[in-house]
């Protein structure tokens, strides 16, 4: 199962924000006393789509697409030299498929910003600076081995070539994920882990007066760097919402409200996370199951046979498709999809789209 590594500096609230996502309230606790193992939750991603289908099939179960959220301890300055956790913090951000990254925009008096002021744009460029390092060192130490042979082979040559590149984009202070690289260049650079290459979403971490743009320290130019860099930007009250979630619904809605927010910041930040690793959901459905399966984008039809069972895509035949959304333009019902001309048989190479209902018929 794909994940996301929530990291931060010391602080920030990055555990307040992943028991925001995982609705545990106060149950996990920060970092302290030298811990440096992560909290790890699975978590339901809101899907409201899976919720209308169980309503019209009424199955006896009903699974929903899950996505893992790890809440890594508070990365410190100069980490990448050892600095704090250091190494061992890098290790666990290695192992993550996508970053969370949480920035401290809220004031507490109580407990002070390790930098002493709040400023989420600096606090985004030191984290981002130790990740780069990281990645720097490991380019240095291979190409250190690869020049050190009389003679490189073809393979060497490419992937030499491939982290001389990545090598100078490092050293302009740019992230590996701002590099255009294309699927063999990123199949060669896989088992490097590197951390810089991974899709990022931040996460501004305000306090319930933070309601407008300009409450939030260096909101704009924070906002203009997300923006160009393709960084997907989301904004969430930490403490109220972990603090909401033990409330009623209509309670929960009551404080959305006063706070001009139409949905929770823990549905924004799973289903933000969902598209960060490039997952599309697909289902099938019938009075036993209804279910959402996560495919990467670009997977294709026999792709999707696989997924439900190596079976299916071993003896697969077509797949009857019809999207979501025309299934419930046509009032939920297969028959009246068929008649419109909206329910299709799609071969082994169809792209699967989010959303789409399939029903794969196959043949062992």
């Amino acid at each position: 199962m794909l994940g996301c590594g929530i990291i931060g500096l010391p602080l920030s609230g990055k555990t307040t924000i992943f028991n925001v996502i995982t609705g545990s309230g106060a149950e996990v606790k920060p970092y302290a006393g030298g811990k440096t193992d992560p909290n790890r939750a699975i978590v339901e991603v809101p899907d409201e789509r899976i919720d209308k289908l169980t309503e019209i099939f009424k199955p006896k179960k009903r699974t929903p697409a899950m996505v893992e959220f790890v809440d890594l301890a508070g990365l410190s300055r100069d980490a990448s030299r050892g600095a704090g956790l250091g190494n061992a913090f890098l290790s666990f951000v290695a192992e993550a498929d996508a970053l969370i990254h949480v920035l401290r925009a809220f004031d507490n008096p109580e407990v002070p910003h390790p930098e002493e002021t709040l400023d989420p744009l600096r606090d985004w460029k030191i984290v981002e600076t130790e990740l780069i390092l990281r990645d720097l060192g490991l380019t240095e130490t291979r190409l250190s081995r690869l020049s050190a042979k009389k003679r490189l082979l073809p393979e060497e040559q490419l992937e030499a070539d491939l982290l001389k590149r990545c090598q100078e984009h490092l050293l302009e202070e740019r992230p590996l994920r701002d590099l255009p690289l294309d699927e063999d260049q990123l199949r060669l650079l896989r088992g490097f882990t590197f951390v810089s290459l991974k899709p990022e979403l931040v996460v501004l971490n305000l306090d319930e007066t933070q309601v407008t743009d300009d409450s939030i320290p260096g909101y704009e130019e924070l906002a203009a760097l997300c923006e160009s860099r393709g960084m997907p930007l989301v904004k969430v009250y930490g403490r109220m919402e972990m603090e909401m979630s033990a409330l009623s619904p209509d309670e929960q809605a009551e404080f959305m409200a006063e706070l001009h927010v139409a949905e929770t910041g823990r549905k924004r930040l799973i289903s933000g996370a969902y598209r960060l690793l490039g997952l599309l959901s697909f289902f099938t459905v019938g009075p036993d199951e209804v279910r959402a399966w996560t495919l990467k984008g670009r997977a294709t039809a026999v792709d999707a046979a696989g997924t439900i069972h190596s079976d299916l895509a071993r003896g697969f035949i077509r797949a009857q498709v019809v999207n979501y959304e025309e299934f419930m333009r046509h009032g939920g019902s297969f028959a009246a999809c068929r008649e419109a001309g909206v329910l299709r048989l799609e071969g082994k190479e169809y792209p699967v789209k989010d959303g789409d209902i399939l029903e794969i018929r196959f043949n062992v």
